[in-house]
């Protein structure tokens, strides 16, 4: 794999699989590529909730907006260039503010491959 840069006009943003609401995910580096991670950029529409039990190690840049993540009744809130880590095994609800939200992130192991 050689160096390469990304910008979110590089992902190709899809809806969150198991969601129906305004969040959307692109992955730039995945299984594909052979590396042992996935990065990509998130867009959270404003006011959206998104539920998961975690699969991976995820890891969450803020580039715009707000958003929180609840997790065994405790609350972070990030925003531009902080990170949120949420390790493999948690169950969260990610929630975006007023503003929406962009992210960049980066899981380990990749995971589209931990949820099939």
């Amino acid at each position: 794999m050689k160096v390469r840069k990304f910008a979110i006009t590089d992902a190709s943003l899809e809806r969150s699989p198991g969601q129906d609401g305004d969040i959307f995910a692109g992955n730039v580096i995945d299984q594909r590529h052979g590396g042992p991670i996935t990065i990509g950029f998130g867009r959270y529409a404003p006011n959206q909730n998104l539920d998961e039990k975690l699969t991976v190690d995820d890891v969450m840049l803020v580039l715009e907006g707000k958003l929180s993540v609840t997790s065994n009744g405790s609350t972070v809130t990030a925003g531009p260039g902080e990170i949120v880590h949420m390790p493999k095994g948690e169950t969260v609800t990610i929630r975006s503010h007023e503003q929406g939200a962009v992210t960049a992130y980066v899981t380990y192991p990749h995971w589209q491959e931990a949820r099939e």
